[in-house]
């Protein structure tokens, strides 16, 4: 299992939101937390209800400081912020490009998160792929080759 800690600003609406994803369809592989460079006090009312959207409950969440000196503790960071993560930084880092929908429309949030789902996706697959290793060829491994029906 992977620890996967995404980082955004407020820890109130992108990170919250990759956090969700990744828990809810990466469970076989990865461990999500989250937090933000500057946390908010609540996550936001839009990002909870875009996500109920897409059957992720994000209502007992709550935004969490960033702690560089815990950054040894996960396998991969995925930095949202658009900023550099303060030092040290000792885990790889990913930087996303997902527009903050902080403050905007509904569709806005949407298209957010829809980003972010697809992005999590990727992360999950590469993992599950990562996690199986190369792939054996049974045919390759046959002095006949492989099987033929007649």
């Amino acid at each position: 299992m992977k620890k996967v800690h995404f980082v955004c600003i407020g820890n109130c609406c992108r990170s919250q939101m990759a956090e969700g994803f990744a828990n809810l369809y990466g469970k076989d592989v990865l461990i999500a937390t989250s937090s933000g460079l500057a946390p908010t006090e609540i996550v936001v009312r839009d990002t909870i209800e875009c996500m109920r959207e897409k059957g992720v409950d994000l209502s007992n969440h709550f935004p969490k400081r960033y702690d560089p000196f815990l950054s040894a503790t996960y396998d991969l960071i995925v930095n949202i912020s658009g900023y550099d993560l303060p030092e040290p930084v000792d885990a790889p880092v990913r930087n996303w490009l997902v527009r903050d929908p902080i403050g905007q429309s509904e569709e806005v949030y949407r298209g957010s998160r829809d980003s972010l789902e697809r992005q999590v996706m990727q992360l999950i697959l590469q993992l599950r792929r990562e996690g199986r290793g190369p792939a054996k060829d049974v045919a390759a491994k046959t002095p006949s080759g492989p099987a033929r029906l007649s």
